[in-house]
C-alpha cells in the first residue's frame, strides 16, 4: 500500500525550481533538448516533471515511486551532475535520492505502470502540477504507415 504524505508547509520552500539555480536549469534543458533531439520547450517541460518527480520522492521516501519514460531522461540528465544533484536532494530531502533501475524486465513492466501511477497520485496530493503528456507511456505504433510491420500499403503484418 502506498502512503502519501502531505507536502512541505514551510513557507520559505517555493517549490523544487526554487532550489535549483537558473543556470543549472538551464544547461540541463540544453543537454536534455541535444542528447534527444527535442524541442528547449519539450525539455523544460522534462526537467519540471523530473523536479517534480524528486520532490513526490522526497515527500514520499519509502512509496517506490517511478518516473515515467520521459521524465527518467530528466532524471539521468540531473544525475550526470553529481555534486549539483547530490546538493539539490540534500536540500530538497535531507538525503541522497537514488535511482534504482530494475534489471528484471518481466516483472518489472508489470508494476511500473501502478508505480508510475502512484507518482502521479503523490505528485498530485502535494500540489504538484502534472504534466499528462509526459507521464503516458510512449505508443509504439501511430499508424504512420512509415514501413513497419503493420504498414497496410505493404500488406506485411506481424
Amino acid at each position: 500500500m502506498t502512503t502519501i504524505t502531505e507536502p512541505v508547509s514551510d513557507p520559505a520552500f517555493d517549490g523544487p525550481d526554487g532550489l535549483l539555480p537558473a543556470d543549472l536549469f538551464a544547461r540541463l534543458v540544453a543537454r536534455i533538448s541535444r542528447d534527444e533531439e527535442v524541442s528547449i520547450d519539450y525539455a523544460e517541460r522534462v526537467m519540471s516533471q523530473t523536479l517534480g518527480f524528486l520532490q513526490a520522492c522526497a515527500l514520499n521516501p519509502a512509496a517506490g515511486l517511478s518516473p515515467s519514460e520521459a521524465v527518467d531522461v530528466g532524471w539521468h540528465a540531473f544525475i550526470l551532475h553529481t555534486r549539483e544533484y547530490a546538493a539539490y536532494c540534500q536540500r530538497l530531502a535531507g538525503r541522497f535520492i537514488h535511482h534504482r533501475p530494475s534489471d528484471d524486465f518481466d516483472e518489472a513492466a508489470s508494476r511500473k505502470s501502478e508505480a508510475i501511477g502512484a507518482t502521479v497520485a503523490a505528485m498530485r496530493a502535494a500540489g504538484i502540477g502534472v504534466d499528462p503528456e509526459l507521464w503516458l507511456p510512449a505508443s509504439r505504433c501511430s499508424q504512420c504507415y512509415a514501413g513497419c510491420a503493420d504498414d497496410p500499403r505493404t500488406g506485411e503484418t506481424a
